[in-house]
């Protein structure tokens, strides 16, 4: 059975609202039979645990998630999935700027949310993230310790070695001569932007994929959902800085799966190897045979069984 989850604006700061779905499962109960004639007692609500989840790097919660949400919701969990700010119908401007950190606020936020939420546990919150959301996903793990479990799916490492890989080495000086001039232009305007993807090479944008188009045709944005599919060039420059991976050690002891994909170009899996080594128990990585993007579709139920697996197991 599908779930059709409700649609709620959820207030983190300076006026502005995450736009978030909320997945209820089918009411839970916990009642004892009545000695006859007597009538049963009315069913006693029982609290569901709940996974909060969020995309990754101007990723929108359309763009594959809700596959995710059903399996959970299905399982008994509920399930809260917001679209970060200045993404989709959540407010903030500028608009399609990605600062990680400022998204890590809005997540807290998110979570003190849920706590509020009638039927919810609030002693048994997941979070669940997705490439520059997995790295998210680490971050909050290791400083919040509300959550109880943590799924951090094809995670950003190190935004510094990933644009190391992303950026040739003839066009690194260019690079950092663009993101001045940017930065220089921001004293009497506003931030300048870039495409997120084009499969011409000789096109200034933050990835040049083939997958990443596919991936854009496969979950379409629905109409009136503000996509153009542009960044800020400053978010280049707030991911090269985001080191996420530095923060694995400290997750323990809040349980910990970590999803790699053996053929990721976007967010090379050996990075994501490497930090695991450096948790501490409950861990588990996962591999799975497929591409950064094949998580969501070609190897959805591989992923979202071992995401689903965990949490049933820790939540």
């Amino acid at each position: 059975m599908v779930t059709t989850p409700e649609e709620i604006y959820v207030p983190v700061d300076d006026g502005i609202d995450l736009h978030t779905w909320l997945y209820r499962p089918a009411e839970a109960s916990a009642s004892a039979p009545a000695p006859a004639p007597a009538p049963a007692p009315a069913p006693v609500p029982v609290p569901v645990p709940v996974i909060s989840m969020a995309h990754g790097f101007a990723g929108l919660k359309y763009h594959g998630l809700d596959g995710y949400a059903q399996r959970f919701v299905a399982a008994g969990f509920a399930v809260v999935i917001h679209d970060h700010r200045g993404f989709g119908l959540s407010g903030g401007q500028p608009r399609r700027d990605i600062d990680p950190w400022r998204q890590l606020h809005d997540w807290r936020r998110v979570i003190s949310f849920i706590t509020t939420l009638e039927g919810v546990d609030p002693g048994r919150i997941g979070v669940w993230g997705s490439s520059y959301a997995g790295g998210h996903s680490l971050v909050l793990g290791a400083s919040d310790r509300r959550i109880k479990a943590v799924v951090s799916q094809v995670a950003t490492i190190s935004g510094y070695e990933q644009s190391l890989r992303r950026v040739p080495v003839e066009k690194r000086a260019a690079m950092a001569g663009l993101l001045a001039d940017d930065d220089r232009a921001q004293l009497d305007g506003e931030p300048g932007t870039q495409p997120i993807n084009s499969p011409d090479p000789g096109t200034l944008a933050v990835y040049h994929s083939q997958e990443i188009e596919d991936f854009n045709e496969r979950f379409p944005t629905p109409e009136g959902v503000e996509d153009d599919r542009r960044v800020t060039l400053r978010s280049t420059l707030k991911a090269q800085l985001y080191e996420p991976g530095v923060w694995v050690p400290r997750v323990a002891p809040t349980p910990l799966l970590m999803i790699v994909a053996e053929h990721d170009v976007i967010t090379p899996h050996e990075f994501a190897e490497a930090a695991f080594e450096t948790a501490g128990e409950p861990k588990k990585l996962v591999r799975y045979d497929g591409g950064h993007f094949d998580a969501y579709a070609k190897n959805l139920d591989e992923t979202s069984g071992a995401a689903l697996d965990w949490f049933l197991k820790h939540l």
